[in-house]
């Protein structure tokens, strides 16, 4: 299968973080698959009027297209030209040449959270009308209409995240190769639900101090994050401390909040990203699925039994107190 890929308005960070992907590699794991670009903006050789030709071959018919890539927002302005942001060479806005590619090809797939849903490039007065492909935020019609659909059936797949975690891109492309990603393994944002079945929070390595509601109250102390510091791994999909990046991070294994990147309109929570909103003292996001009179009275229950250990601990840089060990029984 064939893979044309695309830069829109964005940072090129999915670009980058697919680079890291090991055990195979990027280019060992598509061999391996049979997967070959086409055409990417960063790893392809061509450029100019080869390219040019390319696109204007796969737009003709002349050249089939399997998988469609879009990585960054749309620009929509102004007034809905697109021009904006012209894609060199070619006389033609981006979003001219999404909306004529997308329905050639046999899947079409949002890479990264600007092109799902508008992302970053989409926050504050977006003056540039950005969007995602198919979701501007949380509302379907954007770039393609809420009813488009690829000629595989599907509506365009959206690999969000900021920026994706490489494998959720591998495991996507494999998965299409192999025509085992269909419309029921798509959740309600058309995210793949191998990797959004899961929240952040599972695997999480704070999830002692969560148990017990032992909150840091800065950046860099080890207790849970929710409490003061805005983590809303407990709400966020995503198998980001399962699925670990680069081997061996995330997020909150870093000591930083959990920011919900995987959904659309994160860039926009009305309030800082390590910031925990309250009402009367009580975090207004509480996790998700927990009836908030349940949350209250574990909470409550939990902060009476927790540990000394735990609650020196959370508000440290470092285990300054270990576990107890018990004493060995005498022969």
């Amino acid at each position: 299968m064939n893979i044309l890929w695309l830069q829109s308005a964005g940072c090129g960070g999915c670009t980058m973080s697919l680079l890291c992907a090991e055990s195979p590699n990027l280019f060992d794991l598509f061999a391996s698959a049979g997967l070959e670009f086409l055409w990417h903006p960063s790893l392809s050789e061509a450029s100019g009027a080869e390219v040019c030709r390319l696109l204007e071959a796969v737009e003709s018919g002349a050249q089939k297209l399997d998988i469609l890539c879009v990585e960054g927002s749309i620009v929509h302005g102004p007034k809905n030209t697109g021009r904006y942001h012209m894609l060199a060479g070619t006389g033609r806005s981006m979003l001219d040449w999404v909306q004529s590619l997308a329905p050639k090809a046999e899947h079409v797939i949002a890479v990264g959270t600007c092109a799902t849903y508008g992302g970053v490039t989409s926050a504050g007065d977006n003056p540039a009308d950005a969007t995602g492909l198919q979701y501007d935020g949380r509302h379907a019609g954007a770039a393609l209409p809420a009813s488009f659909r690829a000629r595989s059936g599907l509506p365009v797949i959206n690999i969000s995240g900021c920026p994706i975690h490489p494998d959720w891109v591998a495991e996507t492309l494999l998965l299409l190769s192999q025509g085992e990603l269909g419309a029921d393994d798509l959740d309600i944002y058309a995210r793949p639900r191998f990797y959004t079945d899961t929240l952040v929070h599972h695997a999480c390595p704070k999830n002692e101090f969560y148990e017990y509601k032992a909150s840091a109250e800065e950046l860099s102390q080890i207790g849970c994050m929710m409490e003061h510091l805005g983590c809303i791994g407990t709400q966020a999909v995503g198998d980001c401390n399962i699925r670990l990046w680069n081997g061996e991070g995330s997020c909150t294994r870093a000591g930083y909040p959990c920011i919900n990147c995987t959904a659309p309109e994160f860039e926009e929570p009305g309030h800082g990203f390590t910031q925990t909103p309250k009402f009367a003292g009580i975090p207004v996001g509480l996790p998700t699925d927990m009836p908030k009179a349940w949350f209250m009275a574990l909470a409550s229950l939990s902060k009476r039994a927790t540990p000394a250990r735990v609650a020196k601990n959370a508000t440290s840089d470092r285990i300054i107190v270990p576990p107890s060990v018990k004493s060995r029984k005498h022969d």
